[in-house]
């Protein structure tokens, strides 16, 4: 099923943790509208300017983020989210990118090392009523990961 011209349901659901755990991880109608719209406002805009957009996790059901460790009141239980990033593309310069054009409502550099364009990956989540456009730089400290509000862009993280 198709959610944009360049995503599919079966990309923003495909997890190797629910295959090998037995895992339903179908979202239902309300959270495919939900996965739509991510796609439309997010997803389908960024494969618009930078090409490829790699999906390491979309939809993932609230079994399924429990599994992983996640909590389930994740956004990505919500259908709200992904995790991804662009083949070639510095991802604070994807962030940066975001930040400036898109309508989203979290954004995190996840895990990006200043200086090392590959590092990490970018969450990026999505609803249509209230947006908090949180924009965050997630790290480890001490063991523990660690949150920082990104102020100007994300390329001048220190």
């Amino acid at each position: 099923m198709n959610l944009t011209r360049n995503f599919t349901l079966s990309e923003l659901t495909k997890s190797d943790t629910a295959i090998r755990k037995g895992i339903n991880n179908n979202p239902n109608a309300e959270q495919i509208e939900k996965l739509k719209a991510l796609c439309e406002n997010i997803l389908q805009p960024i494969r618009d300017h930078f090409g490829r957009v790699k999906i390491t996790s979309g939809f993932r059901s609230v079994e399924l983020c429990e599994a992983i460790g996640s909590s389930a009141r994740s956004q990505h239980a919500r259908a709200e989210a992904a995790d991804f990033e662009c083949i070639g593309v510095d991802n604070a310069e994807l962030a940066d990118w975001i930040h400036q054009n898109l309508p989203y409502d979290q954004l995190i550099c996840e895990f990006y090392t200043p200086g090392e364009p590959n590092s990490g990956w970018i969450h990026c989540s999505y609803v249509s009523d209230q947006p908090r456009a949180s924009y965050l730089w997630a790290y480890k400290s001490e063991g523990k990961t660690k949150y920082k509000p990104i102020i100007g862009k994300a390329k001048d993280l220190i």
